[in-house]
């Protein structure tokens, strides 16, 4: 099976994560004579849709990335690919309960679930582009050992600051969120990519 289908089909879900994520900032309201202070008490909202957005954005910067690298699919791969496509459209509504409850006593719990998502996310990518490695056949180039371990290394270095933001959720949700989005920062956020090798251009009609 070829790629496009898949990339489109993905570029469409992203469009509609993204979507979802500002419908929550199209919810706001405020009391007349209050939308100054109205505006400045939905600062929650703000905060978790750029951190989100942000987040968002990365994962399709480096889903791209790792499909330039891909020849063909198979169906476990087309498997992980929903997997973490489905988590991706998911990331909205953790995205909310966090904006919603960051003030009140069940702010651990949404912090919680806002990282939990995260990083479940980041570990579906990290399969299929692990699978992906392992079967060269599905490749335009194959990847060798060392690029393989780089893999590896680069994919838990950008994991483990969900999985402590996880952890610190439930002593500060604030800080889990501020973690959350300082990782968008680092450098295993960046894509790793090689350029499908170009066809040649086509040979000119021969004339009698």
């Amino acid at each position: 099976m070829s790629t496009s289908r898949l990339e489109a089909f993905s570029d469409g879900v992203f469009a509609v994560a993204i979507t979802l994520l500002a419908l929550d900032l199209v919810n706001f309201s405020a009391r007349k004579g209050e939308l100054g202070s109205g505006l400045l008490h939905y600062w929650p909202h703000y905060a978790t849709f750029a951190v989100t957005f942000v987040t968002i954005g990365i994962i399709w910067v480096n889903h791209n990335a790792q499909w330039e690298r891909i020849a063909r699919v198979d169906r476990p791969l087309l498997f992980l690919n929903l997997m973490l496509l489905m988590l991706v459209v998911l990331i909205p509504f953790p995205t909310s309960l966090l904006a919603r409850y960051l003030h009140g006593s069940d702010q651990h719990v949404a912090a919680a679930v806002y990282s939990g998502v995260l990083l479940a996310m980041g570990l579906a990518f990290f399969a299929s582009w692990f699978y992906t490695a392992r079967h060269p056949s599905l490749l335009h180039v194959e990847i060798s050992s060392g690029e393989r371990r780089v893999l590896v290394r680069r994919n838990i270095v950008g994991l483990l600051p969900y999985a402590i933001a996880f952890g610190l959720a439930f002593l500060s949700a604030g800080a889990s969120l501020a973690l959350c989005g300082l990782r968008n920062g680092s450098p295993s956020t960046r894509a790793h990519s090689r350029r499908r090798p170009r066809c040649p251009p086509p040979s000119p009609p021969h004339t009698k």
